[in-house]
C-alpha cells in the first residue's frame, strides 16, 4: 500500500513522502496513529495544500522537544526496591517505573520512550537509559537503583 508520511517516521521516511508499505502496517499502526494517509489523488492534492502547515508544526515539535531533551538530559532517577543481601533484585526496574518516576519529576515521558538497552534493571546500582522523546532527540538519563531489604 502507498501512503504519505504526516510525520517522520523511523525506518520508514520523512514528512511529505510517498512509500510503500505493508498494508497491515499501514492499516493498523500508521493510519491510526495519524502518521500516513493513503496516497490517493485527493489526499495528495490535501497533503500539498497543507504541506506548509505540517512542516511548521513538525518543526515546532522537534524544537520543543529538544528544550526538553535539555532540561532532561543528565537527570538521574532514584528508585528503591527489594533486594537480597547479594544485591539482586527480588523483581526488576521496568521502563515503565522509569516513566512513572519521571513523570513525578515533572518531566512528560511515556512508557514507550524509555529506552533500556538491556532489558529491565535487575541488580542494584547506576544503569545508563535513553529516552527518546522524538525521532531525532534522544536523551540519556542515569538511573540509580538502592536496595532495600526485605
Amino acid at each position: 500500500m502507498q501512503v504519505i508520511l504526516l510525520d517522520k517516521v523511523i525506518n520508514v521516511g520523512a514528512l511529505g513522502e510517498i512509500v510503500k508499505v505493508k498494508d497491515g502496517y499501514a492499516r493498523n499502526f500508521l493510519i491510526p496513529q495519524k502518521l500516513a494517509r493513503r496516497a490517493t489523488e485527493a489526499n495528495k492534492a490535501e497533503f500539498e495544500a497543507k504541506r506548509a502547515e505540517l512542516e511548521k508544526a513538525a518543526a515546532a515539535k522537534l524544537v520543543e522537544m529538544q528544550a526538553q531533551g535539555e532540561k532532561l538530559a543528565g537527570t538521574t532517577v532514584k528508585l528503591t526496591q527489594k533486594a537480597g543481601v547479594d544485591g539482586r533484585l527480588f523483581g526488576s526496574v521496568t521502563n515503565s517505573d522509569i516513566a512513572e518516576e519521571l513523570g513525578k519529576q515533572g518531566y512528560k515521558v511515556a512508557k514507550a520512550q524509555v529506552r533500556m538497552p538491556n532489558g529491565p534493571i535487575k541488580v542494584v546500582g547506576d544503569s545508563p537509559v535513553s529516552v527518546q522523546l522524538h525521532t531525532d532527540v534522544v536523551v540519556d538519563i542515569n538511573v540509580t537503583v538502592y536496595g532495600e531489604t526485605a
